[in-house]
């Protein structure tokens, strides 16, 4: 039987930025590097039996891409992603300040 946790190992590498973007590409001269966060996990066990089973799953946030042109790199983010992080971001830090300023003035 193969190790099940090297075989997740390789397939867990295909995760990421190339599920979210997929490979660099070059577009008339110009580089176009994805950028992407992710998380993945997998779990497995058996009983005595030997009635086994496990799983996984993971996501993944684009964030971005690096654009390349000649010697100018800069970074493009992802407008979606960005709003979509910094709302409940901003809804807590907000509550978070509130909250502290509300006890300095006891």
């Amino acid at each position: 039987m193969p190790n099940i946790a090297l075989e997740l190992g390789k397939q867990s590498a295909s995760f990421g930025v190339t599920s979210a973007y997929g490979e660099q590409q070059d577009v008339d001269g110009v580089r176009l590097i994805p950028v992407a966060i992710t998380w993945s996990g997998f779990g497995g066990g058996s009983d005595e039996a030997g009635n086994g089973g496990g799983g996984g799953g993971g996501w993944t946030v684009p964030l971005g891409a690096y654009i390349r042109k000649g010697d100018d790199l800069r970074f493009e983010p992802n407008l979606v992603s960005l709003v979509a992080v910094a709302i409940p971001f901003v809804f807590f830090a907000g509550r978070a300040l509130s909250r502290v300023i509300r006890a300095l003035k006891k």
